[in-house]
């Protein structure tokens, strides 16, 4: 955990400071300046429009009574993707337009929940007190559709919402 953040906070602005100043010394610091203006304003602006086309399909979602797990994961990802456009440097600019694009966030999807499945298992118990676990440790995907009604077959008024 520690590596990681030493990663984050350390390596990678030094990485950027370098790609900038590579930049700069091939072209001019007006044009690097430019470059890296402009990428945070397209990507803020990107960011937007698409966070607002994701908000509104998980209005759609959910007034439907569907849960919007896939529509909140690319909203999370086109945050971070705002986030990265803003901070000065060529390689977050390359991830962070990498995110807004919809075929990319396909694949960086398919591959986050590879990982928690991996990450996390679904155990079943028989029903007793501290019942054993199943022998069956697949992860299933599944996804839960609710039902209004009331069932008067069990003792008392059961409704369920």
């Amino acid at each position: 955990m520690l590596a990681k953040l030493f990663l984050l906070l350390i390596v990678v602005p030094l990485v950027e400071l370098v790609v900038l100043l590579r930049i700069a010394d091939r072209t001019t610091w007006q044009f690097t300046l430019a470059l890296v203006v402009l990428t945070g304003v397209i990507g803020a602006l990107l960011a937007r429009w698409q966070g607002w086309v994701t908000v509104q399909r998980i209005q759609r979602q959910m007034q439907s009574g569907q849960l919007p797990a896939d529509a909140l994961l690319d909203a999370l990802m086109i945050l971070v993707a705002g986030l990265l456009l803003m901070t000065p440097g060529g390689l977050t600019d390359l991830l962070g337009f990498s995110l807004l694009t919809p075929i990319c966030r396909y694949f960086y999807k398919r591959w986050i929940i590879a990982r928690m499945k991996v990450r996390f298992r679904v155990r079943t118990t028989d029903g007793g007190v501290g019942g054993k676990a199943s022998s069956d440790d697949r992860v299933i995907d599944s996804y839960v559709v609710r039902r209004d009604y009331h069932d008067e077959s069990q003792s008392g008024s059961v409704e369920y919402r």
